[in-house]
C-alpha cells in the first residue's frame, strides 16, 4: 500500500479508557459521551470498592489507595496497542483529586480529572460559584481543587457548597426524580449566583431539573469533561 493510499485510510476513532468508582457515573458518562463526541471508542473500568472504602477512611488518601489508583492508570494506559492504542484516561469519581494527580504524573497519555475541565469553565463565568454534591467525602477535595482553579485563573472566588446525601441514597433506591428534586431544592436553597456546578457524574442526570429552580448557568461535570477530552486528543 502506497503512502497516499494510507493517507486516505479512515482514521480510527479515539480510544478513552473511563475509570468508576460508583456504578452511577457510568450512565451520564456514557450519555455524554453520545452527545458531545460520539465517534470515540469508549472502554469501562469500575472498581466499586474504591468509593466504600474511601468512605470507610473518612475520606482520607491513605499510601494504599494511591497505589491502587496508579494501578488502574498503568492497566488503562496498557489496554491497547498499534492502532488500537488507548489515547486518554477519564476518571470519573470526584473524591479523588490527589490519587488522580499522581496517575497524571506517572502515565504519559492525557489523563483528566473529573472536575477540571468543569471547574475552568465556571470561573470563566463568574466568581460566586455554587458547588453540590451528593457523596460527602468528594467535598473537601472538590472544594480545594475549585479554589486552587480560581487561584491559578487570578479570580477572586466566592464558594458556596452543599452535600445532598439523601439524593445519592435516593438514586440508588432507584427513585431518580426524587433524586433530581433534592439537587434542585438545594441549589435553590442557595440564593442568586454566578453559575451553578454539579460537582458529581451522577449529578448530571439533575442538570434539567436544576435549571427550573435557578437562573444561573447549570455545568456539569460529564459534558465539560468529555468536551475537554475532544479537544485536546483532537488537536493537530
Amino acid at each position: 500500500m502506497s503512502k497516499v493510499e494510507r493517507a486516505n485510510l479512515p482514521k480510527r476513532p479515539k480510544r478513552v479508557m473511563l475509570i468508576h468508582a460508583l456504578t452511577e457515573s457510568l450512565e451520564p458518562i456514557h450519555r455524554a459521551f453520545s452527545v458531545n463526541w460520539p465517534e470515540a471508542e469508549i472502554y469501562d473500568l469500575l472498581d466499586s470498592s474504591l468509593s466504600a472504602d474511601h468512605a470507610a477512611n473518612r475520606g482520607m488518601l491513605d499510601t494504599r489507595m494511591m497505589e491502587r489508583f496508579k494501578t488502574l492508570g498503568r492497566y488503562a494506559a496498557r489496554t491497547g496497542s498499534g492502532d488500537r492504542a488507548t489515547h486518554g484516561i477519564l476518571f470519573t469519581c470526584s473524591a479523588f483529586g490527589k490519587a488522580i494527580e499522581a496517575v497524571k504524573r506517572e502515565i504519559q497519555i492525557p489523563v483528566l480529572t473529573p472536575n477540571e475541565a468543569a471547574f475552568a469553565a465556571a470561573i470563566k463565568v463568574g466568581q460566586h460559584i455554587g458547588l453540590l454534591t451528593t457523596f460527602e467525602p468528594s467535598l473537601p477535595a472538590l472544594s480545594a481543587e475549585m479554589h486552587a482553579v480560581a487561584r491559578r485563573s487570578g479570580v477572586p472566588l466566592e464558594l458556596e457548597t452543599r452535600v445532598i446525601p439523601d439524593a445519592l441514597t435516593a438514586l440508588r433506591q432507584g427513585r431518580p426524580e426524587i433524586h433530581d428534586t433534592l439537587i434542585a431544592e438545594a441549589a435553590s436553597a442557595l440564593g442568586p449566583l454566578d453559575v451553578a456546578v454539579l460537582g458529581q457524574f451522577s449529578m448530571a442526570r439533575a442538570a434539567k431539573a436544576v435549571v427550573s429552580r435557578v437562573t444561573a448557568p447549570v455545568i456539569t461535570t460529564p459534558d465539560s469533561a468529555v468536551q475537554e477530552l475532544r479537544r485536546i486528543l483532537e488537536s493537530p
